[in-house]
This record gives C-alpha cells, structure tokens and sequence, in this order.
C-alpha cells in the first residue's frame, strides 16, 4: 500500500478548553507539540477561518487543525448509504475536493475539527445500536446488519493520522453483532492495515476517472492507489464497496468512465469481486460554492457549473442546488448504469442518485 503523504504541516490548533481537558485532547496536542495552541470559546466560532482569504484556499487546510468536544449526539435515519449517520467524531477535511459539500455549508476552507471525547460518542452509539435489535429485513444499505456512517463530514482515513478515533470506532463495531460501520474515503492510510476489523467496518472507496480526479480532487490519494489500496484493505478485514462520486458530465465521459471501469475489472481479485456493491452520485453544486471555487479554483468550474445542463432543486435540508435537469438526468444516469453493467457485471448498484 502506497504510504500516506505528510500533506499536513500543523502550525495552529485552536483548543477549546473542554476538549484540551480530555485524555484524546491531551494525545492530539502531544502529536503537534511545536504548533502554537489558540484558546477558542467554540469550534464553530472561529473568525479566522470562516472569514478567511479567499484565495487561500488550501493552507489553513494543510496548516490549522481544530481540537473540539461534539455537543449533539444524534443518530438521524439515512435509508441511502446507512441505515443511520452516527454523531462524527471530526468535521471538515484537509482535502480539498471541488464539489465538496462541507464547504458548502461553512462557506470556506473548513480544516479538520477533531472532537475529543471520544469516549461519549462510542457509549452512545453503543447504546443507540442495542436499542435497534437485530436487523428485520434486508434493505439497499446490507441484507443483515444495521450500517452506521462514521464520517459525514470528513475523511475517517485523514483522521486517522490525528489520533486513535477511528481505530476506536472499528475496535467499537467489531464487538457488535448486528451492527457495521461505515464510511467513505479518497485517502490511503496504511495505518488502516492494523486495526482488525473483523468485516465490521464497510470502505467506500470514491473513485472518478483519472483525468477528472487531477483536477477536482485536490490534495487527495491519486485514483491509482486508491484502486491498488482496495484489495489490501479487504485482506486486512474490510468490507469493501465503491462510490463512483460524483459523475460529472463531460464531452467523452462514456469512455473516460468506461476505461476505469476496466481498470478496476483488470486489477480486483475474485474476493473483492464477490461481495462488490456500488453507490453512484450524480454532480450536486451550489452557488455559493461557485463563488468560493472561482477565487482559488477556477478551472474546476468550467465543468462543475453548467447552466446549460443544471437546474435548482432543494434539498432536504432546505438549501438550493444545482443538479442535472429533470428527465435528462434520469437518462444520463441509466446509460452510466448500463456501462457498469456491461463492464463489471458482478457489481451490485446500492444506491444511484
């Protein structure tokens, strides 16, 4: 497995005071004992970061590292990825994806807030998981086990360079027998390797087409070894799944798509063949995010802003996209489908949107 990158150059760590108190605030600190530490009221409320230049984009993401305790331990029903989103324990990503959607709601470069107490999150996610019982019915998200998303707002393989949260939270699901993590990924961390999932936490690799991933997927695991890290990562306990995310449309995107297909067929084992499902998501943009793209990343937008091809819709939460127009969206997606189909035919399609 290709190493991690040392991509993260911490030089600040804004601390509140409740998380500095806590063991998993305590090791985090000790990792970066030469960064300065910024007393923060809230890990919300940091101007600097909200407000910063638009134009420098990526290094608050490479250079500032936020040390928190996560308030709301909420578990809200999904049905598409997971049957339930778990309370995260980080926010934000040193990444810096094009489309990305945390950016979308924070408004700029949105660096890892790392949630220190740790220990709350996996007794109420405990909890919450003997409360379901054992799975009724099978359902797109796994045919026996209730399936927890771990990281909605971050990248667990990224987070794992930070502390020991997501080794604990596999160590977590391995103990429950009805129950599996989950959560998707554009980073490759061997770390990873030695946790011992035991099949209780599902990956979700994301993949697009090489060319598409230089240039939207900024500062992320190149597609490659992305696609070599697969078939370690399920020898070492994992359950491995794809997320083709997002499908974004371009002149020559059949064959682009088509090719890594292929690529995929040429380099997974049978094992990682057996048991392979895929999520596909189709380009969901805003237009706030277009402002945010055009001051450090325009040339992103010439394929992520389509007018022509786009139309507003709202989203459950209550914000307004942009996605591909009614009715041709529906076509685009079925002759995606049919690709896959056509060329991976062992791979089951969870869930399409």
């Amino acid at each position: 497995m290709t190493p991690a990158s040392p991509f993260l150059d911490i030089r600040r760590i804004y601390v509140e005071p409740a998380a500095e108190a806590l063991p998993r605030g305590q090791a985090v600190l000790a990792r970066f004992p030469q960064a300065e530490r910024i007393p923060v009221a809230s890990h919300w409320r940091i101007p600097e970061l909200r407000d910063g230049d638009p134009g420098d984009y990526l290094r608050p993401k490479r250079e500032a590292l936020v040390l928190g305790v996560k308030k709301g331990l909420t578990f809200r029903p999904n049905g598409r990825s997971a049957d339930f989103i778990a309370p995260s324990t980080s926010n934000g990503c040193a990444m810096a994806c094009a489309y990305c959607y945390v950016a979308r709601r924070k408004g700029h470069a949105n660096p890892i807030t790392v949630f220190a107490n740790i220990e709350e999150v996996l007794a109420a996610t405990a909890r919450h998981v003997g409360q379901q019982g054992p799975k009724r019915a099978p359902n797109q998200v796994d045919p026996r086990d209730w399936v927890y998303d771990l990281g909605e707002n971050g990248d667990l393989s990224v987070d794992a360079i930070l502390s020991d949260n997501v080794r604990d939270l596999v160590a977590l699901f391995r103990g429950l027998p009805n129950a599996k993590g989950s959560f998707a990924t554009k980073w490759v961390n061997p770390d990873l390797l030695g946790y011992d999932p035991q099949g209780r936490t599902r990956i979700r690799m994301s993949l697009m087409p090489h060319g598409l991933a230089k240039l939207l997927d900024v500062r992320t695991a190149p597609v490659a070894a992305r696609i070599a890290a697969i078939p370690e990562l399920h020898r070492a306990g994992y359950e491995m799944q794809v997320n083709f995310s997002p499908v974004v449309l371009r002149e020559g995107w059949e064959a682009e798509w088509g090719a890594l297909f292929d690529e995929l067929d040429d380099t997974l084992p049978a094992a990682v063949k057996d048991q392979l499902a895929a999520e596909i998501i189709m380009l969901t943009h805003n237009a706030a995010l277009h402002e945010v793209n055009l001051a450090w990343h325009p040339k992103a937008e010439e394929l992520l802003w389509r007018p022509d091809i786009q139309e507003e819709k709202r989203s459950e939460s209550g914000a307004v996209n942009l996605r591909y127009r009614t009715g041709w969206k529906g076509r685009w997606l079925q002759r995606f489908r049919d690709l896959l189909a056509a060329r991976m035919p062992y791979c089951t399609v969870r869930y399409a949107f």
